[in-house]
């Protein structure tokens, strides 16, 4: 995530229950399917930058691939990390800057996941972010991640929206309210949990994310700056779908070179 703002501090706390039905089956089948049809070489390495609670490195980790992952919530470490305990899984999960993370060693790809990139919002730290990345791969590795795509959140623009998540123990009304700043590329997501058990409220979480949408030929430019090659930009888990203006999360494929 972005350094420069306090986005999965407390909201971390009820992070895998507010996304307990997002299907990371599924997109890790979409990024192995990536794997074997673009990456010229075999692929057992995985630098995952943003990891967040580890919804994909587990899943990766428990297919056979060796994975490391950074992100700069200490939060979201700490749950990664109790969850790769419970699952008996020795995985590297680190607290760390993506603009300048050094582990002293190459990996085979990096995947980026779940809107990670639009986390930064400055160009010069999103370059400096895709540097390091390369630092870190081996010639012909990929670099897969998903954005919001910019045609499509000016076409389609953000609404408010209310999700309701229920468990066992807890319920949670989350709101979400965007603010769209089309001039600086940027949508600032104001967030309030209300958490309770039973009938009493017992937390209240507000934070503000802030993220940056994209255009196609933007990204080609910074990745091509940085030591990359675009391979395909697609729809998020269909690899042979049309790009159009309907289409909000964007995924992109590129070589490193």
């Amino acid at each position: 995530m972005n350094p420069k703002i306090s986005a999965f501090n407390n909201y971390s706390k009820y992070y895998d229950l507010i996304y307990q039905d997002k299907n990371y089956e599924k997109e890790c089948d979409f990024i192995e399917e990536i794997f074997h049809r673009f990456s010229v070489n075999p692929v057992n390495t995985i630098l995952e930058g943003g990891c967040g609670t580890g919804g994909h490195a587990i899943i990766l980790a428990e297919r056979g691939y060796k994975i490391t992952g950074i992100d700069s919530s200490e939060m979201m470490i700490e749950h990664t990390k109790k969850k790769a305990e419970q699952n008996k899984l020795n995985l590297d999960f680190q607290v760390g800057d993506l603009r300048e993370f050094d582990l002293h060693k190459k990996f085979n790809a990096c995947i980026c996941m779940f809107a990670v990139m639009g986390y930064i919002t400055e160009t010069e730290d999103l370059i400096k972010t895709l540097k390091n990345v390369r630092r870190h791969l081996t010639k012909g590795s990929l670099l897969i991640f998903d954005f919001w795509y910019g045609t499509s959140v000016l076409h389609t623009r953000p609404e408010g929206r209310i999700k309701i998540i229920q468990d066992r123990e807890l319920r949670i009304i989350r709101t979400a309210e965007p603010e769209l700043d089309s001039f600086n590329q940027l949508c600032r997501v104001s967030y309030n949990l209300i958490v309770l058990r039973g009938k009493s409220i017992i937390d209240e979480v507000f934070e503000t994310h802030v993220v940056r949408y994209f255009f196609s030929q933007e990204i080609t430019h910074y990745l091509v700056d940085t030591g990359f090659e675009v391979v395909r930009f697609c729809p998020f888990l269909n690899l042979d779908a049309k790009v159009d203006e309907n289409v909000w999360n964007l995924t992109v494929i590129a070589k490193a070179f």
